[in-house]
């Protein structure tokens, strides 16, 4: 599972945070500073039978895309490395940098490369609709990160 919501994804966490049969990698906002504060650190890395299985990779409020797309590659090459046969993505598209209530400042035509590189993993997915808050923007950067990902898994 791959979450690129802006907020961390703290109930799917908890649910597999003990299995070692589902790798979980979130991109978020530093709970240090965003909600929901109490999970989402980079130490959070499983336990028990889970322990390794879990990732998080918090960015501080206001990365832009460059730093954002690179955080991104380095999820998909442990979601790689863990060797995933399929990917669950939940597609929070708060990401945005018109979003009323996120930090991150992905434009929409970033969405193309997102749907892209998520392609380039080569595995069966399903996108899961997170949302965004930037109502007059969130149907555009939905499309554009699904077209994204036609045109790389093409």
């Amino acid at each position: 599972m791959l979450d690129v919501d802006y907020h961390h994804g703290n109930g799917t966490q908890t649910i597999f945070y003990e299995r070692a049969d589902v790798f979980t990698v979130s991109i978020h906002g530093n709970p240090a500073t965003e909600y929901p504060f109490f999970l989402g650190h980079a130490d959070e890395l499983g336990a028990g039978a889970g322990e390794g299985f879990n990732l998080n990779l918090p960015l501080p409020r206001g990365t832009g895309f460059g730093t954002w797309q690179a955080t991104l590659t380095a999820a998909l090459q442990a979601v790689q490395r863990f060797g995933a046969t399929a990917l669950v993505v939940p597609m929070g598209l708060d990401t945005f940098e018109g979003d009323p209530i996120s930090g991150f400042t992905l434009k929409s035509a970033d969405y193309f490369s997102v749907g892209e590189s998520l392609a380039s993993a080569g595995l069966p997915t399903v996108f899961t609709f997170e949302g965004g808050y930037a109502v007059d923007a969130v149907g555009t950067n939905a499309v554009n990160l699904l077209e994204g990902f036609q045109r790389g898994a093409a």
